[in-house]
Order: structure tokens, then C-alpha cells, then sequence
């Protein structure tokens, strides 16, 4: 298993830059850019300042020039300067929203977790009762409802309607006039209903899977068995069946590892939360070219990472897979 992972973080690199290379040629064969962008609808613009603009973002250079010079800064963990007018530094702009879109994912994350893994497991457990049948409706109510639609409802009820919540941004306007404990609970109820709609979707479909996996472990010729022996239920559910049922959910968390820093563009702008989500569609959309590849290159970097941290996860969860076996 060691040798296993000491391959696949020697892999990661050439895959990060294929992955690169993929991205920085679609990227150009996109219709318009940075100069367009800014001339197009100035009929004052003359060739020459074109020509300067594109020089000034080094847009000149061939192709392949281009993508060198940007992948020898990147070696040295420079992303370069982003084409914005503020012509900040990429890293710097990407760093300073990443605490905001990491603790909305995350809590929704874990949120996720700790409610869907014993939400199926007791659905799967009680098949067919009262409870199963509640979870069932509960649960396509959630995959039916888009997120969006489920944002503003939210919004209207509790933070219109009711007033209880607040429906945008991250701190009240008297945010720096609150003591310590009232600026945590400022930031708290700000984060209730992102984090609460980033959680239900994930939340319906994970504990279906579970479930799923679940009832087909439970008929097992193994489990069957350990019940012949005479072993409690609770034995046979939770040391036996349990373990060998989260494997595909140890799939999907690491899986689930890109999205903790790619930002949802749709419920950032819903509720004006300042993330990498809404970063990355700001940057697309005025083809700031760095940027763009930054976030890339970050998302491609974790869903590598993911992907590891899948397999060793399955490793600790199932010994045949650590033996060989």
C-alpha cells in the first residue's frame, strides 16, 4: 500500500500537467479575450493600443511561449497577476476567499456526513417501517427541488417574512462594533441558510446511497451467517455489515474533496458570499486568463488528492485491499 500511494504522488505531477496543458489550449480557443474585451466596445481604440495591450499581457507570444513562461512562474508558486484593473497577484486574490468558501464546504460537509451515514443506515435497518417510508419522501422532495428554488424560499420565509436571518453577505453592517461573542453569532447566522442549503441536496442523495449499500451488504451470505452464530443485531450491523457498507461512501467524501474549495457560483451569488465560486465567474467572464488557470490547476490538484485520499481510505476500511487479498 505504501509503494501504491509513493506511486501515485509521483503520478500527480505529470497528471497536473497534462491536465494544464488541456486547459490552457481550450482556454485560448475561446471565443474572445482580455483585450477584446476591454476594446471592443470602445470604437476610440486604434490597432496600436491593441497591439500594446496585448503586449502588456504578453498575448503576443506564440502559444506554446505563453504557456512556458506561465508554467515557469508556476513552478515557483507564482500564478502571476491577474488581468483585472486592480492587476493584483493571482495567489493573493484566490487565498483571501479561500477561508470563506472552506468553512461554508465544510460545515455542509460534515453536516452531510454525521446526518446521512445514520440517516440510511437506520432506513436501511427498518426497511419498509414508518421511517423508511419518510426518509423515501423526504429525500426525493430533496433531489426534486433544485437548490436555487430552495435558496429563495428560504430567504423570503426566514429572512423576509419572519426576519430571523439575514439573507446576504458574511457580517451585518455593525459587524465591528460587536464584542467577540456577538461577532461570532453575527457570522453564524449569516452562514445558517448557505450552509443549510449547501448540505440538503448532499444530504438526500448520501443517505439513499447508503441505504442502498446497506440493504445489499444485510443480504449477504456472511451476515447470515454471523446471525446463525447467534450474534446480537446490533454486532451484525455494526461490526460486520456497517464497515464493509461505507466503502462507496469513503468514494464519495473523497470525491467530495474539490468541491470544499470550488464554490458554488450560483449560492454565492444568491446569498453575496464573497468566494472562490464567485471569484472563478467573475474571472471567466472578463477572461482573466491567470485566474482561470489558477483555480483549474487548485481544482485539478484536489481532485487528485481526492482520489488518493479515497483509496487509502478504502485500505483502512477493508484489510483485503491493505493484504493484497
Amino acid at each position: 500500500m505504501f509503494r501504491y500511494i509513493v506511486r501515485r504522488l509521483l503520478l500527480m505531477p505529470v497528471m497536473l500537467l497534462g491536465i494544464s496543458i488541456i486547459s490552457f489550449g481550450v482556454m485560448h480557443l475561446a471565443p474572445g479575450g482580455p483585450v477584446s474585451l476591454a476594446s471592443d466596445l470602445n470604437p476610440k481604440v486604434t490597432a496600436e493600443a491593441r497591439a500594446r495591450l496585448n503586449a502588456y499581457y504578453g498575448l503576443d507570444k506564440p502559444l506554446h511561449v505563453q504557456y512556458f513562461n506561465w508554467l515557469s512562474r508556476v513552478v515557483r508558486f507564482d500564478f502571476g497577476d491577474s488581468f483585472a484593473p486592480d492587476g493584483r497577484k493571482v495567489w493573493h486574490k484566490i487565498r483571501e476567499r479561500i477561508p470563506v468558501t472552506l468553512s461554508i464546504n465544510l460545515l455542509s460537509e460534515v453536516i452531510i456526513f454525521l446526518v446521512a451515514v445514520p440517516l440510511g443506515l437506520y432506513a436501511a435497518v427498518r426497511r419498509g417501517s414508518l421511517f423508511d417510508r419518510a426518509s423515501t419522501v423526504t429525500v426525493f422532495v430533496g433531489f426534486a427541488m433544485p437548490g436555487f428554488w430552495l435558496a429563495l424560499l428560504l430567504m423570503i420565509l426566514f429572512g423576509v417574512k419572519l426576519g430571523w436571518l439575514p439573507i446576504s453577505g458574511l457580517v451585518s453592517l455593525g459587524y465591528d462594533s460587536l464584542s467577540i461573542a456577538g461577532r461570532v453569532a453575527d457570522r453564524a447566522r449569516h452562514l445558517v441558510l448557505p450552509v443549510f442549503v449547501g448540505a440538503f441536496s448532499g444530504l438526500a442523495g448520501l443517505s439513499r446511497f447508503m441505504r442502498s449499500n446497506m440493504l445489499e451488504v444485510i443480504r449477504q451470505d456472511y451476515i447470515a451467517t454471523a446471525r446463525a452464530k447467534g450474534l446480537g443485531e446490533r454486532a451484525v450491523v455494526y461490526r460486520h455489515a456497517l464497515r464493509n457498507a461505507l466503502l462507496p461512501v469513503i468514494t464519495i467524501l473523497g470525491l467530495s474533496v474539490p468541491g470544499l474549495l470550488g464554490g458554488s457560483v450560483i449560492m454565492e451569488s444568491i446569498f453575496a458570499i464573497p468566494g472562490l465560486g464567485q471569484l472563478f465567474f467573475q474571472g471567466v467572464m472578463s477572461r482573466d486568463y491567470p485566474l482561470i488557470l489558477a483555480e483549474l490547476v487548485l481544482t485539478a490538484f484536489l481532485t487528485l488528492l481526492g482520489n488518493l485520499l479515497a483509496d487509502v481510505g478504502y485500505a483502512v476500511a477493508d484489510p483485503r485491499i491493505r493484504t493484497g487479498n
